[in-house]
C-alpha cells in the first residue's frame, strides 16, 4: 500500500458540484493499493497514520502529537494512480490492484481504521468516481508511506525499531 497524507486545516471531496465529504483540521490520505497488498499492509499504514506525529502540542513543539492524540478527523480517497509505473511518457497501472477486489480492501482498510480510531471521524470520497478533492495544506506537510511489502528501495533507506523504512528524517 501506498498512501500521501497531508496536514490539513481543512478538506473536501465532490463528485460534480455534490459535496461528498467534508473534514475541518486533521489528514487527508490519498491511499493507492497494489495487486499484491494484504491484511498485514493495512493494519502498517493505519497505525502509521494513526500514530505519525504530524502535529505541534500545546507548548507549540512540533511533531510531537498524532491525529489520534489531537481527535482530529481523516478524509481518505481512493487513488489507484498512486501505484504507476512510467513507461517513457506513458502511464502504466498494472501494479494496482483491479477495481472489483480494490474496493473491497479500500472498505476493510476503512474498517480496520475506524476499528482503530472513532468511527465518525473517519471520512471518505466516493470509490471509483470522478471526484475533486480540495484541501488547504497546513505547513504545507505531506508524506509519502508505504507498506513494507510495496517498499522497492530498502537498501538504501534507514531501519527504525518497528521495520519501517524511511529515506529522510523529519526534524
Amino acid at each position: 500500500m501506498k498512501v500521501v497524507v497531508q496536514r490539513v486545516t481543512s478538506a473536501k471531496v465532490t463528485v460534480g458540484e455534490s459535496l461528498i465529504s467534508s473534514i475541518g483540521r486533521g489528514l487527508c490520505v490519498l491511499v493507492g493499493i497494489s495487486r499484491d497488498d494484504t491484511p498485514k499492509d493495512i493494519e502498517y499504514i493505519v497505525r502509521k497514520i494513526l500514530n505519525v506525529r504530524f502535529f505541534e502540542g500545546e507548548n507549540k513543539k512540533r511533531w510531537s502529537h498524532s491525529v489520534k492524540d489531537k481527535q482530529f478527523e481523516i478524509l481518505c480517497v481512493s487513488q489507484f494512480t498512486l501505484c504507476h509505473m512510467l513507461k517513457g511518457n506513458k502511464l502504466d497501472f498494472h501494479h494496482a490492484m483491479g477495481p472489483k477486489d480494490s474496493e473491497a480492501f479500500y472498505n476493510e482498510f476503512l474498517n480496520a481504521l475506524q476499528k482503530s480510531y472513532e468511527p465518525h471521524l473517519i471520512k471518505d470520497g466516493k470509490f471509483g468516481e470522478y471526484m475533486q478533492v480540495s484541501i488547504v495544506n497546513d505547513g504545507p506537510v505531506t508524506l509519502h508511506l508505504e507498506s513494507p511489502s510495496t517498499s522497492k528501495d530498502k537498501d538504501s533507506s534507514q531501519n527504525l525499531d518497528d521495520g519501517e523504512q524511511v529515506a529522510g528524517k523529519i526534524e
